[in-house]
């Protein structure tokens, strides 16, 4: 059942059947070619610099899942991920990225529910085949990316 929103609201973009997936990653190659990869793979991608302007853009709109460096200006991935389930009921899935997994690290996101942490540099299948974990396990569905594993 799809629900019915104005145009021009954030509410209406549920309308697009692409999962959207928030990039934040202070790292503009990095950022841009996961936002390439994804959208070439049928999700709808939104890009942020940093971790406090990840928190702008879900005030704004409509993120199924959340794809964010653990180091950034401003705000961390894990900090603007914190700043996110203070916003968002229920909070989209969290994957975080980083080159940098101490032990400590990794205990602070798995006690802040991260759905995974991958290591970086990050590899597109690994990416790809995390995300469409994650839609599967919190929507119960497929993401595109996994009904058409054309490239």
């Amino acid at each position: 059942m799809v629900r019915q929103t104005p145009p021009g609201r954030p509410e209406a973009q549920a309308l697009d059947r692409r999962f959207a997936v928030l990039i934040a990653d202070d790292d503009r190659g990095t950022r841009e070619t996961l936002g390439e990869a994804l959208e070439q793979r049928g999700y709808r991608t939104l890009l942020a610099a940093d971790g406090a302007e990840a928190v702008e853009v879900v005030q704004m709109e409509l993120v199924h899942l959340v794809l964010f460096d653990l180091h950034m200006p401003r705000l961390s991935g894990l900090d603007a991920l914190l700043a996110i389930r203070h916003l968002l009921q229920p909070s989209p899935p969290a994957v975080l990225m980083t080159a940098d997994a101490t032990n400590d690290l990794m205990r602070r996101a798995f006690q802040a529910q991260v759905f995974s942490v991958l290591p970086k540099p990050v590899q597109l299948p690994l990416v790809v085949h995390t995300l469409a974990r994650a839609i599967r396990q919190t929507y119960g569905v497929a993401p595109p990316a996994s009904e058409h594993p054309h490239g």
